[in-house]
C-alpha cells in the first residue's frame, strides 16, 4: 500500500521548461464538505484540503513551491489524475479505493517518516500519537509525531485521522473534529465495494 508515497527530500522546485509547477485543482462534493485536490500533470496527488480551509492549502503551496504564477501554477481540471473519481468512491463505501493512490509532495525526512508510517495504519484501527512514535523508532518524539501529523498535505489519503489522543480520546484534526468522527466511523465497517 505505501510503496506509492513519494515525498521530495527538500523544498527544491520541481520545474518544467518555464520553471513553474503545472498543477491542477479539482473540487469533489463528500457527505463532510467539498474538497479540494491538487495533482501535478504527472497524476500525483499534491494536496488536499477543505474548502472552508482553502486558504491554508494555498499557504502550503506558496511554502513548498514559491508564490502561484512564479514557483508554480494552478489550472482547473476534472479528475486529475483519476483521482477525483478514487477519493470519491472512497466517500460512497469503497474504502479500499484511495489506497494505492500516489502522493508526492514535499516534508522533512522526518515528516515524511511520520506520513509513510500513517499510511500503514490499518483501515478500521486507531493509534496514539505514542504508538505512532514508536513504530517509528522514536518512541520520545510523540510531541514531533503530532506536528509533522499535523502538516501532513494530503489527509485522507494519508490517514492522519486515525491517530488519537492515548487516553483514546479523539484529538485535533485539520478538517475539524467533526470530520475526523465522520471519518473514523465511516471507516469502522471495514471495506465495502
Amino acid at each position: 500500500m505505501s510503496d506509492v508515497l513519494e515525498l521530495n527530500e527538500t523544498n527544491v522546485l520541481e520545474s518544467n521548461e518555464n520553471n513553474v509547477l503545472q498543477l491542477l485543482i479539482d473540487r469533489i462534493d463528500t457527505p463532510i464538505g467539498e474538497m479540494i485536490l491538487v495533482a501535478d500533470r504527472d497524476g500525483n496527488l499534491r494536496a488536499i484540503d477543505w474548502t472552508d480551509h482553502e486558504p491554508r492549502m494555498h499557504n502550503f503551496l506558496r511554502r513548498h513551491y514559491g508564490k502561484e504564477n512564479n514557483g508554480f501554477k494552478l489550472t482547473p481540471a476534472r479528475n486529475p489524475g483519476d483521482l477525483s473519481r478514487a477519493i470519491s468512491n472512497y466517500f460512497a463505501g469503497d474504502l479500499t479505493a484511495i489506497d494505492n493512490l500516489p502522493v508526492k509532495t514535499n516534508g522533512t525526512p522526518f515528516q515524511r517518516q511520520v506520513w509513510q508510517a500513517l499510511r500503514e495504519i490499518p483501515l478500521g484501527t486507531t493509534i496514539s500519537y505514542g504508538e505512532l512514535a514508536k513504530r517509528i523508532g522514536r518512541p520520545t518524539a510523540v510531541r514531533a509525531v503530532g506536528l509533522a501529523n499535523g502538516s501532513n498535505p494530503v489527509g485522507v489519503i494519508v490517514p492522519c485521522h486515525r491517530v488519537i489522543g492515548s487516553n483514546g480520546s479523539l484529538t485535533g484534526y485539520g478538517g475539524g473534529m467533526e470530520r475526523k468522527r465522520w471519518l473514523l466511523e465511516h471507516e469502522s465497517n471495514g471495506p465495502r465495494d
